[in-house]
């Protein structure tokens, strides 16, 4: 009968295949979407450089509750929140900042330098 195969404690389907994705599989996918987003904001909003920062870039810090965090230099002001927009909204998995790398703190333009990964 149906209701037999019914269980509501258990995930769908859908849900319980993507628990099993590993924490490496996780990482490479958060990857794979930060690299869209660079070759977004480059072609469509004339970003003239693009750099990974935070957990992602630190392997050993990245984990499933991270984010994905950008800075981007040369996207027109008048543009800049229509990207922040468009990138937030790529991926239904991973959060996404964006920063201004132009006119961010100093403070975290030296982490940029520093620790930054260009993408």
């Amino acid at each position: 009968m149906e209701w037999r195969a019914y269980r509501p404690g258990d995930p769908p389907q859908s849900l319980s295949a993507s628990l099993s994705t590993t924490a490496e599989d996780f990482r490479l996918q958060a990857w794979e979407v930060a690299r869209r987003a660079a070759r977004l904001l480059r072609e469509k909003y004339e970003a003239t450089r693009v750099v990974l920062f935070g957990s992602l870039a630190h392997e050993a810090w990245f984990t499933p509750d991270s984010d994905i965090d950008l800075a981007a230099w040369g996207i027109p002001a008048e543009r800049f929140y229509r990207a922040v927009a468009e990138v937030t909204g790529m991926s239904p998995i991973f959060k996404i900042d964006l920063v201004d790398g132009e006119t961010c703190r100093a403070s975290l333009r030296a982490v940029l330098e520093r620790e930054g990964v260009e993408l």
